[in-house]
């Protein structure tokens, strides 16, 4: 059994390629230039005997052609053998479920792993250089997301793809309780000792700032949507996958800060 796992250097990819080569299990790390959603041609020669892959795509499956590209490389997939689908999914996202549903279909056994928005973008992802900063602005509203722990994500993705009794399970995955982006910036305060606060921008203000930064402006855009989305209240309720799946409950986002505040000391 060979497992490919997709986007395999990123946030969620290399923790499950960890949890997987931990287990001694042969797999294949899915990045470029082995492997690029935007060239095709890459493909077929990253599925050459796989039996089982793990779907993260990038940027995220609410963006133009996501849908598109998971179902091409879904077909693309099983028709050469692939016998195991696990899909990395956004809570909220209706585009996000319409690549669920091509996965669902595709004959091969299937495991959605839909989540909420990662404790980690603030320590590894976009949000590194706020923090840094010491203001976290985001086009979103006071509303309240269950932030999640990607170690929990990995934990989860990793045991559906190495063992039995997952498939045909869709697993919601969020942390264990409610925070606004403030009351995360103050919990960031306190792990750090330093002043972080949180503040709502426009979209336009975002965009601008983004890409000042060095984000393609479409990357900035697809975000300055996502947030403006999903991050409207929709998705202010816990859920309880991470404990359906492994038995335990989802990490804290006081203990994901703790352990990732030496990230973010000035030097």
């Amino acid at each position: 059994m060979t497992i490919l796992v997709l986007g395999g250097t990123g946030k969620t990819g290399r923790r499950v390629v960890d949890r997987l080569n931990a287990l001694g299990l042969p797999v294949r790390v899915g990045s470029r230039p082995l492997f690029d959603w935007r060239d095709r041609s890459t493909w077929r020669t990253a599925l050459d005997g796989a039996t089982a892959v793990y779907l993260a795509y990038y940027p995220d499956l609410t963006f133009p052609g996501a849908y598109e590209d998971i179902k091409a490389f879904t077909e693309l997939a099983v028709s050469g053998g692939v016998r195991r689908l696990v899909l990395l999914s956004g809570r909220g996202e209706p585009e996000a479920e319409a690549s669920e549903r091509t996965v669902q279909e595709s004959g091969a056994e299937w495991t959605i792993v839909r989540c909420s928005w990662f404790m980690q973008n603030f320590s590894e992802g976009f949000l590194f250089d706020q923090v840094l900063q010491g203001v976290i602005a985001l086009p979103v509203a006071d509303v309240p997301e269950p932030f999640l722990d990607v170690n929990d994500v990995a934990d989860v993705a990793a045991a559906a793809l190495s063992r039995d009794g997952h498939a045909g399970r869709l697993y919601e995955l969020t942390g264990p309780r409610l925070l606004t982006f403030a009351q995360a910036a103050e919990e960031l305060s306190g792990a750090t000792g330093r002043e972080i606060s949180s503040v709502q921008v426009t979209r336009e203000e975002y965009v601008t700032a983004a890409v000042k930064d060095g984000l393609p402006q479409e990357e900035a855009e697809g975000l300055a949507a996502l947030f403006t989305g999903i991050l409207d209240g929709r998705n202010s309720s816990v859920a309880d996958g991470v404990r359906q799946a492994l038995g335990r409950p989802a990490r804290d986002f006081t203990d994901y800060a703790a352990a990732a505040a030496a990230m973010w000391q000035r030097p």
